[in-house]
C-alpha cells in the first residue's frame, strides 16, 4: 500500500483552488484563460499535446483508488455483453418464435430465431459467471484488504453476472467501463467506489492485468478475444508471469479458436496451448485457481 506524504508547509492544490474560487476576476488579465490554474483548466487538459498527461491520469486514478480500498489482487472476468440471464433469454426466444410464426419466410426473422435459441443455451454462462463470482468473493467479505476481487469491463451480460455475484454475497467488485459511441452504462452491481470510466482502451486493458491473479474468460466476441489474446501474448513472450487463463466452455472455444491448427502450421509452439485451461463450472474454475496458488479449500 502506498503512503501519501504530508503536504509540508506549502498549501495544497485543493486549498489554492478554493482560494482562487473565492476571488472573482477583477481584471481582463485575471479573467483570461491563460491565468487559470493549469490543473483546473479543462480546455488546456483536453489539448492534443496533453495526451501523455491524460494517459497518466487514467493510469493513476484507478490505481490509487484501488490502493485506498484495499484491493491487493483481482480475478478478471471477460465475456460477451450479449449473454443475458436465462429469464431474459427465454423472453427473447418467445418473442422470436412469435415473429417467426407471423413471418415464416422472412430470412431476418429466421436468423433472429436461430440466434435466440443459441443465446438461451448460452445463458447458462450468465449463471456460471454469477456463481463463480459468489465463490471468489466469499473469500473476502467484510474485510478492508482483499485478494481475488472480481474485476470486469463494467457492462451488461457476463460482466453484469460477475459483478452481481460479488454483490450477492456482500463482496467488493470492480468495473472498468469505457466511453463508446453507443454509450454503455455501468451495470448496477459494481461497488460504486470501484466503478471507473476510461477513454483509452490501452490503459483500461493494462488495468485488467494489473493485480490480476487469474483471467476467467466466457464466450464472447471481438472485445473478449482482444482481451484474451493480449494476455496470452504477454505470457507467451514472458512480459508477465504465467497466471491461470481459464476458458469457460470447451465446445465454444474449440470451434471459435483452433489452437491445434495454429500449432500445426507452426504459428505457435506446442506448449503454447498450455497457456489456456478449459473449465465448465464455477466450482471447477475456482478449484483450479485455488490449486494454482495453493490456497486452503
Amino acid at each position: 500500500m502506498s503512503i501519501v506524504p504530508p503536504p509540508g508547509p506549502f498549501p495544497t492544490a485543493r486549498q489554492e483552488a478554493q482560494l482562487v474560487a473565492e476571488r472573482p476576476a477583477a481584471s481582463a488579465q485575471a479573467a483570461a484563460p491563460s491565468y487559470r490554474l493549469a490543473f483546473e483548466d479543462v480546455d488546456f487538459l483536453l489539448r492534443q499535446d496533453l495526451r501523455p498527461v491524460r494517459l497518466q491520469l487514467e493510469l493513476l486514478k484507478p490505481e490509487l483508488l484501488q490502493q485506498e480500498h484495499g484491493i491487493m489482487s483481482t480475478v478478471s472476468v471477460f465475456g460477451s455483453a450479449r449473454i443475458a440471464e436465462p429469464d431474459r433469454a427465454q423472453e427473447e426466444l418467445e418473442a422470436a418464435e412469435l415473429a417467426a410464426r407471423n413471418s415464416p419466410s422472412d430470412r431476418v426473422v429466421a436468423r433472429r430465431l436461430a440466434v435466440a435459441r443459441r443465446m438461451l443455451a448460452n445463458s447458462r454462462y450468465y449463471e456460471e459467471a454469477r456463481r463463480f463470482a459468489q465463490i471468489v468473493s466469499n473469500t473476502c467479505v467484510g474485510e478492508h484488504v482483499c485478494d481475488f476481487v472480481v474485476k470486469t469491463g463494467g457492462g451488461p451480460g457476463i460482466m453484469e453476472a460477475a459483478n452481481r455475484g460479488a454483490d450477492d454475497v456482500g463482496g467488493k467488485s470492480i468495473g472498468l467501463n469505457i466511453v463508446l459511441p453507443m454509450e454503455q452504462d455501468p451495470n448496477p452491481y459494481i461497488t460504486p467506489e470501484l466503478c471507473f470510466r476510461f477513454h483509452y482502451f490501452a490503459i483500461r486493458k493494462m488495468h485488467f492485468l494489473t493485480r490480476s491473479k487469474a483471467l476467467v474468460v466466457f464466450p464472447g466476441g471481438f472485445g473478449t478475444l482482444d482481451e484474451l489474446f493480449e494476455a496470452a501474448t504477454l505470457i507467451q513472450t514472458g512480459k508477465i508471469e504465467p497466471i491461470p487463463i481459464l476458458l469457460f466452455g470447451r465446445e465454444y472455444w474449440e470451434r471459435v479458436v483452433n489452437l491445434d491448427a495454429m500449432a500445426g502450421e507452426g504459428m505457435i509452439g506446442p506448449d503454447d496451448k498450455d497457456i489456456f485451461t478449459f473449465v465448465e463450472t464455477a466450482e471447477e474454475a475456482w478449484a483450479y485457481i485455488a490449486d494454482f496458488y495453493r490456497l486452503p479449500r
